[in-house]
């Protein structure tokens, strides 16, 4: 048993029934990847569209790609069609292009909205009112070819656990808060959140979706 297939099965176990894992394989070979694959895992996170698109090929087309990176407008033509979810709509622009590029190519593109919470200014992103406020006015109502089936976000990145922790519950509670304006919405139900340094914390406050790189592949190599 290889160490990718031993730390697989460890994290795993210490996922409750419901919570899905992400291998962030961004920057790691295509051996590593068949390893994890080789152990059962099959939903793979990258965040560059050349990298994504090089591993398609090269892994089996069961793989669950799932796309976690900033998204720049003109890679979005590579992305529809190819990947199970784009969890980093970050912009209404965003949004409303992968919507036109979807009814254009006649298939329905799942995504999750990014929300910022986190202390860094750099971290991309919706902030919590923006988002509540945009559901209260039913934008999604004009989609045609898109699906949001949820929320993605990061903690800050500090060893404090309970801002962590906090960061996690204020994502929690920004989609009780879309729910409770937008009873109506189906399949609204995939809360991405947590990594390899704070999965725990973010599956104790209603992950429904971990992305784990680091611990599952050990240190990218870049």
């Amino acid at each position: 048993m290889s160490s990718i297939s031993n730390r697989l099965s460890r994290i795993k176990s210490t996922l409750p029934p419901g919570v899905e894992l992400v291998a962030v394989s961004k920057f790691h070979p295509v051996e590593a990847l068949r390893e994890a694959y080789d152990a059962g895992q099959r939903i793979f996170g990258e965040s560059r569209v050349p990298e994504l698109l090089e591993k398609i090929q090269a892994m089996p087309p069961d793989t669950c790609w799932h796309f976690i990176g900033h998204l720049q407008t003109n890679k979005l033509k590579h992305l529809v069609g190819n990947v199970a979810l784009i969890e980093s709509v970050d912009s209404l622009r965003l949004l409303e292009m992968i919507d036109d590029l979807s009814e254009r190519r006649g298939v329905v593109t799942r995504v999750l909205m990014q929300l910022h919470v986190a202390a860094e200014q750099t971290k991309f992103g919706f902030l919590p009112d923006e988002l509540v406020g945009w559901f209260t006015s039913r934008g999604f109502e004009s989609l045609k070819a898109t699906h949001i089936c949820g929320l993605m976000g990061m903690a800050t990145n500090t060893d404090d656990s309970e801002r962590v922790a906090s960061d996690f519950r204020l994502i929690a509670e920004t989609r009780r808060r879309i729910l409770a304006v937008a009873p109506d919405l189906r399949g609204f139900d995939t809360l991405s959140m947590g990594m390899s340094d704070d999965y725990p914390l973010a599956v104790e406050a209603g992950s429904t979706l971990v992305r784990v790189g680091t611990a599952i592949f050990g240190a990218r190599e870049y």
